[in-house]
């Protein structure tokens, strides 16, 4: 196998982690929430936020660094239509999930507090909640556009 290979199979590795963590804890933390069990929530967030920072960000800086190379070594060019949509569509991402990983860390530390002061989560926490699962919907169906634009290479 040659370093073209195995850097795109890197590349669509990191990028089937970053989109299934986020979908997963997303998920969870969505779910979680609905029961309004503080305990169940305040762990559930606290691995929400562990799982952006041990698989999420790292697959979030090796897919640019990984698709750069790809487009060089692939003779593409900033300027091709599926790239610069899927650059476009990244960075739309980006400005999305940047604040949820900021909203994740306040959700935690609220439902930590609510937990070991035996109190319900206050009305912050779901102004809070409401937010993130706002900026979770653009963030994932951009990614998912993304997936369609690499797979095809056309747009």
């Amino acid at each position: 196998m040659n370093t073209y290979l195995i850097v795109k199979w890197l590349h669509i590795l990191s990028s089937v982690l970053m989109v299934g963590t986020g979908f997963g804890t997303a998920f969870y933390l969505f779910f979680i929430n609905r029961t309004r069990n503080v305990e169940a929530i305040a762990e559930v967030s606290r691995l929400v936020v562990r799982a952006d920072t041990w698989f999420t960000t790292p697959a979030v800086i090796f897919q640019p660094l990984s698709g750069w190379w790809l487009m060089q070594q692939g003779g593409w060019t900033l300027t091709t239509g599926w790239i610069a949509a899927s650059l476009a569509l990244f960075i739309l991402s980006g400005v999305c999930w940047l604040p949820v990983v900021w909203l994740q860390l306040k959700l935690r530390n609220i439902a930590r507090h609510s937990r070991d002061a035996r109190q319900p989560l206050p009305a912050q926490y779901w102004r809070i909640a409401r937010a993130w699962e706002l900026l979770g919907y653009p963030a994932f169906i951009a990614v998912t556009v993304i997936f369609f634009l690499m797979v095809n290479k056309s747009f």
